[in-house]
């Protein structure tokens, strides 16, 4: 049972793609006779079917199995193309490329090896002549003749050489450069029967490559490539760095133009022979049934400053085209992106510096650009103290020392404020009543200081109805009112309702000192924020606060 499953899995591992390969759609079927005993390859390319993410398979009809991806096997795949190194007559039939992206293509290659012979080349037999390549010479021009290597960049060719008949080809009119002939001075006698011989190289072993072609003399008909890019245009690159542009041409199949970078009207091979910084790549191309698709690269191994404004020309024959480097422009989303950015970030950062720093700034800039004097509002008074009067006699004593000692030498004394506080300076004899209505009207701030629940003391039942009441008025009123806690008040909701939502909005001042000599100084935390929430205040120029620090005002 164990390996009757295994065989099961392997059969349907095995046959999607078959059954896929039966389900393509066809998209060509083109025929190939070259010659046995010599290198063959064929590329499975139809753009854009092969463009992106594809999966190419090559098979030989009718069989199921895949052509061996094995380099070292005579017959096999590599990559897109199928390589046969050498052909043999046995090779011939029918080889199926399917091409898998979100569907299934496939192009079939009907391949007839036959048994060619060029003299004493390839072989001992007699002249048989090739109808692989068919190209045309114009008399009285310049041309070229090419010799067509379609192979994987896998197999390395070199040695070209080039036949007429059966002798060698030398003479000053014909050059031979890269897989291109060269022929000036075109007469009627350059036609017939051409042979280029190449060494392949691969995987360590060689062969000898060989292709005729029948050449024709004809009258000059003017056949244009057409240059698909460049198309005159700029191209935006950053000194220093590596750039490869491609030429694409499409020209016909029996067109001898010439392909070639040029720059001030030198090839580019030449005019960098010294530093060798820009070159000209080798020359691919792809057979179509009309036309060829030719594409030959320049490469900057690095972008100088020279390159920049002058144009690199692509020829094909007498079409041209050209591009020019350029610097690129500047990124004015990115500099606005981050200047905005900045701009947030420093705002921030004030906001920030500003919140942490809020009570020095104020006072700072009080000091410094004070009024000429008290603002004429009909006040007398700066601030009118509101406290408690505690049953305990250590809590009285605190509260007394706070309101009846250290207030007086800190706001009064040090920083020029005058207060009215209750149980100072009211007349002896005067009603309690009487002494808040007419002094809390001539008051600018009201202080109302909190004794801490914690004390086990309650400040609605300790606070005279008159105190409640009026300081409810005040609330309506709108006088800003400062709370000053004795200690830490952990729950209000045994407070008015009035002082919870006074609380609420505008916070309380914790008294942080100690009732020592070091807590009378205006420059604490405690007495900067009180200063904070009292009037801008400039005291008298003989006052102690101005003369020991040079502050105009709290």
């Amino acid at each position: 049972r164990g390996m009757l499953a295994l065989l099961l899995c392997g059969v349907s591992l095995a046959l999607p793609p078959f059954v896929q390969a039966d389900a393509c759609k066809d998209v060509s079927m083109q025929n190939e006779a070259p010659s046995a005993g010599q290198p063959f390859a064929f590329n499975c390319t139809h753009p854009p079917l092969t463009s992106g993410q594809v999966r190419v398979t090559w098979y030989k009809y009718p069989s199921k199995s895949p052509i061996s991806k094995n380099t070292q096997s005579r017959i096999h795949q590599e990559q897109n193309w199928i390589l046969f190194l050498p052909l043999t007559q046995e090779d011939s039939g029918i080889y199926q490329c399917v091409i898998n992206t979100n569907t299934c293509h496939r192009i079939r290659v009907n391949l007839t090896v036959l048994r060619k012979y060029w003299c004493g080349i390839s072989g001992n037999g007699p002249l048989i002549l090739s109808d692989e390549y068919k190209q045309i010479l114009h008399a009285g021009r310049d041309g070229s003749l090419t010799c067509h290597l379609n192979f994987p960049q896998s197999c390395v060719l070199d040695s070209l050489k080039w036949y007429k008949g059966c002798e060698e080809i030398k003479g000053e009119r014909f050059i031979s450069w890269e897989t291109r002939l060269s022929v000036s001075n075109v007469s009627a006698e350059d036609g017939g029967n051409y042979a280029c011989q190449a060494r392949l190289t691969h995987a360590g072993k060689q062969y000898t490559v060989l292709n005729s072609i029948t050449v024709h003399i004809g009258k000059y008909a003017r056949r244009i490539p057409k240059i698909i890019y460049p198309k005159n245009n700029s191209i935006e690159v950053e000194l220093g760095s590596a750039l490869t542009v491609d030429c694409n041409i499409t020209d016909t199949r029996d067109n001898t133009n010439l392909r070639c970078w040029r720059v001030n009207n030198t090839l580019v091979d030449d005019y960098y022979s010294d530093s060798k910084r820009i070159r000209e790549g080798l020359e691919s191309h792809i057979f179509f049934q009309k036309h060829i698709f030719y594409t030959v690269n320049i490469t900057f191994l690095e972008v100088k400053m020279e390159d920049y404004g002058h144009p690199f020309v692509c020829h094909a024959g007498v079409s041209a085209a050209y591009f020019i480097l350029k610097l690129p422009a500047p990124n004015v989303q990115a500099y606005l992106i981050g200047g905005l950015l900045a701009l947030v970030g420093a705002a921030a950062s004030v906001t920030y510096l500003y919140h942490v720093f809020k009570v020095d700034i104020v006072l700072w800039y009080r000091s410094t650009f004070h009024s000429a004097g008290t603002k004429e509002d009909g006040k007398l008074y700066d601030a009118y103290v509101l406290y408690p009067k505690p049953q305990r006699e250590f809590q009285s004593h605190e509260v007394d020392t706070l309101v009846l000692k250290i207030l007086p030498e800190v706001l009064e004394r040090q920083c020029g404020y005058k207060l009215f506080i209750f149980g100072r300076d009211e007349f002896p004899g005067q009603a309690v009543a009487n002494v808040i209505d007419e002094n809390i009207k001539l008051c600018r701030r009201l202080i109302i200081i909190l004794v801490p629940e914690s004390l086990s003391f309650d400040l609605l039942k300790n606070m005279s109805e008159e105190q409640i009441a009026v300081y409810n008025a005040l609330i309506q009123d709108g006088m800003k009112v400062i709370l000053i806690e004795l200690g830490k008040v952990k729950d209000y909701t045994a407070m008015p309702e009035s002082i919870q939502y006074i609380r609420q909005k505008h916070g309380a001042i914790q008294w942080s000192g100690d009732f020592a000599e070091q807590s009378q100084c205006a420059k604490t935390k405690f007495w900067k924020k009180v200063r904070y929430h009292m009037p801008p205040k400039r005291p008298p120029p003989s006052s102690s606060w101005g003369g020991q620090h040079g502050v105009g005002h709290p």
